[in-house]
């Protein structure tokens, strides 16, 4: 008998295989692939080009694992035609290493299910009445959205509509969108429902990681924390997805195969037949669009756990108030937070750069420093004493001979680091503990005790990057200075604005969570910008309402369908005239309106030339399918990337 066996590799059909014993799709079989040996799964459809001839070679054996479900081989077909991505590659993303991982005795998963002593928690008035109106969609496809006041209780929200389906033998996922989130969130889950929830995210060791793969297939586990990676495991009854911080830009993947982990997420849900929640307290422009619309259900919290008030806002003119010389600090914030340390707040100073400064020159020879294989300055990271690229991780001495003298340059750091902000911090509160807040430090493998510290207060002042505004919760943190509010809202794409009123607004929601009165002081040199209005309004409607009527008159998405090709290589020349060959191509052959090729505002990255090409479509039209048709028979010489990114995020 022939089979059509899907493999994990670039190609985008299975290929025909023969077997004496009998197969369904979805079944997990072993077979020669070259000179190897391969997984794959059964799958629902044949190769079609049937003019090759050729002997069939043998399935080897049929794996021990519960097959794959339709459902879920339908969502990964989609996946692959919406993405433009080969569907072996979409399989890929399913399989552990390219591995089906086996029923074996040794795949202990006691760990996961031990009771542990749990809290009672009461949902107030406001979040029973959203529980309720949820509960009433938890049975089939729809989509929610739980909009709510940072501090407001989501969370107890989401996790009893969880424990309802783990009653009835379903099983759960919580998307997250940061891995440095895990560790405090799994208290919290622990702390509800009793028992540890599975972890997935690119830390979680491969030992473990097979346990919850095959844990999930057999329906032994029943709820997962994870990445956007933990969307295509095999799960054996999935009963609810929540999406966390929906409006989160980590969701989306750019490198490798790129896609949007929350899109995908409610594709998931819409092929499984099951309620997907929403959650955030800004929502995406894209979500809030879809709530007009009536597609997507809105439920919202409007007042804060245990009547906790929201933090008071004031703005700080730097036109106005007194500043010491050198000092990145006016004289009123820091008797601002002196006040706040005797009353034993805890402080944090915000700004969304790392290392300490983004921008060095030599004040002799004018050089700039920049990076060696990308087109971007390199960060100075002075706890290291080295200069960094944050693209590809380059690394450089700060040892560098001036060309005026053949003396050692003499640097200006220029621009705003945590590291600098840390240093003046420590001038004028040398008494204080502190610490850095940010994918530098806290992914550690010591952060759990840094969490802890600045838990109980130990840690009196914070520095801290946009990673701390991503649902941690800090009892004693009742002030926050924002030093670059005057920088944000910069940058390539079309959801700089959106992003940054997201940022600020949670950022905002991280003080005074415990009731006490809070505050947020903006330093800045323009009191008048609009942003910090939108960012202190209570109600985000007001300004997403706003954004969405300027999107609709520009055709901006999510009003037209963006798709993103990057074509990059060693050589330049070679890569922009491949890159208007195919602009040629695209404008013969498609529907879309083809912007481009232009050089990407990143032109170099790791070496690499790359020339952007952007297809602007009306979302009527099935541009990804033009797309991949073209692209399937338009030949790439092997030292150019073709890189397609169909509603992309940023525009690097």
């Amino acid at each position: 008998m022939k089979f059509p066996v899907l493999i994990p590799s670039i190609f985008d059909h299975p290929f025909t295989y023969s077997s004496d014993i009998n197969l369904n799709v979805g079944d997990y079989v072993e077979v020669p692939f070259g000179k190897k040996k391969i997984n794959g799964v059964v799958w629902n459809e044949f190769e079609q080009d049937k003019s090759k001839k050729f002997q069939l070679r043998k399935i080897s054996r049929k794996l021990d694992v519960a097959p794959l479900k339709k459902t879920t081989i339908d969502f990964l077909n989609w996946f692959s035609k919406y993405n433009i991505v080969p569907k072996g590659m979409t399989l890929k993303l399913h399989l552990l290493s390219n591995q089906a991982i086996e029923n074996k005795s040794d795949i202990n998963l006691v760990e996961y299910n031990p009771i542990i002593k749990k809290s009672n928690y009461k949902l107030n008035d406001e979040q029973f009445k959203c529980f309720t109106n949820l509960s009433k969609k938890n049975n089939e496809f729809c989509v929610n959205v739980l909009q709510g006041t940072t501090g407001s209780g989501k969370t107890l929200v989401y996790f009893n509509l969880v424990k309802d389906k783990i009653k009835q033998n379903k099983q759960a996922i919580i998307l997250l969108p940061e891995i440095g989130l895990t560790g405090e969130f799994e208290k919290k889950f622990i702390d509800f429902f009793g028992f540890k929830p599975a972890i997935w995210h690119s830390g979680v060791t491969p030992k473990n990681k097979k346990k919850i793969w095959n844990g999930l297939s057999s329906g032994k586990i029943k709820a997962i924390i994870g990445a956007r990676s933990s969307l295509f495991l095999p799960f054996e009854k999935l009963g609810i997805i929540i999406v966390d911080e929906e409006h989160d830009q980590s969701f989306k993947q750019d490198e490798g195969v790129s896609y949007n982990a929350r899109d995908m997420a409610i594709s998931r849900a819409f092929y499984e037949n099951i309620p997907i929640n929403l959650i955030s307290a800004v929502p995406s422009i894209e979500t809030y669009n879809n709530i007009i619309k009536g597609k997507y259900y809105s439920h919202r919290i409007i007042k804060r756990y245990k009547n906790a008030n929201l933090p008071e806002y004031e703005l700080i003119d730097l036109k106005t108030e007194k500043k010491n010389k050198n000092s990145l600090l006016c004289e009123k914030v820091i008797s601002k937070v002196k006040n706040h340390l005797k009353q034993n707040d805890q402080v944090l100073f915000f700004v969304n750069r790392r290392g300490y400064s983004p921008f060095v020159i030599c004040k002799k020879c004018l050089k700039n420093y920049t990076c060696s294989k990308c087109s971007i300055n390199l960060v100075y990271h002075k706890k290291i004493n080295k200069f960094l690229c944050h693209y590809c991780g380059y690394k450089k001495e700060l040892t560098e001979i001036c060309k005026v003298d053949n003396e050692k340059c003499e640097f200006i750091f220029g621009g705003l680091g945590v590291e600098k902000i840390l240093e003046e911090v420590k001038k004028n509160f040398p008494e204080k503990k502190t610490a850095i807040f940010s994918s530098d430090t806290i992914n550690k493998k010591n952060s759990q005790k840094e969490l802890q510290k600045i838990i109980d207060n130990e840690i009196k002042i914070l520095v801290g990057t946009q990673l701390i505004s991503k649902g941690f919760h800090f009892p004693n943190l009742n002030c926050i200075v924002i030093l670059d509010i005057d920088f944000a809202s910069r940058g390539f794409d079309i959801r700089s604005l959106e992003k940054t009123v997201q940022l600020y607004h949670q950022l905002s929601g991280r003080a005074g969570r415990e009731g006490k009165p809070s505050k947020v002081y903006f330093q800045t040199i323009n009191k008048k910008n609009n942003m910090i209005s939108y960012i202190i309004n209570p109600d985000p409607y007001i300004f997403l309402e706003k954004e969405l009527e300027i999107r609709k008159k520009f055709k901006l998405p999510p009003f037209e369908r963006f798709v993103s090709i990057i074509i990059s290589c060693k050589d330049a020349q070679m890569s922009e005239k491949i890159s208007f060959d195919l602009v040629t191509l695209l404008k013969k052959k498609t529907e879309g309106n083809i912007l481009g090729p232009v050089n990407a505002p990143i032109y170099k990255i790791r070496g690499k030339f790359r020339n952007r090409i952007l297809i602007r479509s009306n979302k009527n039209i099935n541009i990804q399918r033009q797309i991949l048709n073209i692209i399937k028979n338009f030949k790439l010489p092997s030292q150019i990337k073709l890189s397609v990114d169909v509603d992309p995020i940023n525009f690097n």
